[in-house]
């Protein structure tokens, strides 16, 4: 979805090369999606390789949560009101589906990343990838209508740096 001025909310933007053998460690607190009001709330939502995924059902009706990934398990569980369930992903992978089959307008994504240099922007379009060491990296950007674009970008001294997306949309023709 775009504001007034035509900025981009839910693109996902992470580091896709340039740390080398740096690693840092996954974090134990998981990412929480909601199902609120029949919609996964964040829409787009990015996690680390095996970082927890918690879902919650926070409306009166069953839902149930099913990504269709192509290089990690499947799962598709069912949510009766009030509950939650827990996952992992254990292998990176941009733009797994992710739908309620009991709701068929309840759809979202996951972007499951093996760096921890990740974000995904605002509904103004805005975005921060913070504690980045000088260097040469390539920033990768996926939005789910419009594919993927990289740029590079190096990171001086003071850790200051910008990269700008621009997605171009191809008009609808009756």
């Amino acid at each position: 979805m775009t504001d007034s001025k035509g900025d981009l909310e839910n693109v996902v933007v992470y580091i896709a090369e340039g740390l080398g053998d740096r690693t840092f460690d996954v974090p134990t607190q998981p990412v929480v999606v909601e199902q609120k009001a029949c919609m996964y709330q964040p829409h787009v939502l990015a996690v680390r390789a095996n970082q927890p995924v918690h879902v919650v059902n926070d409306d009166p009706t069953s839902h149930n949560i099913h990504p269709t990934p192509a290089n990690n398990r499947e799962w598709n569980k069912a949510e009766p009101p009030g509950t939650s369930v827990d996952e992992t992903f254990t292998r990176e992978e941009i733009a797994i589906p992710v739908k309620c089959n009991l709701h068929p307008w309840m759809h979202g994504y996951f972007a499951v990343l093996n760096t921890s240099h990740y974000a995904v922007t605002d509904n103004e379009g805005n975005y921060s990838l913070k504690g980045l060491p000088p260097g040469k990296y390539t920033v990768t950007a996926w939005q789910e209508q419009y594919s993927t674009q990289s740029q590079e970008v190096t990171v001086g001294p003071t850790g200051a740096a910008s990269v700008n997306f621009v997605f171009k949309v191809t008009p609808y023709l009756y």
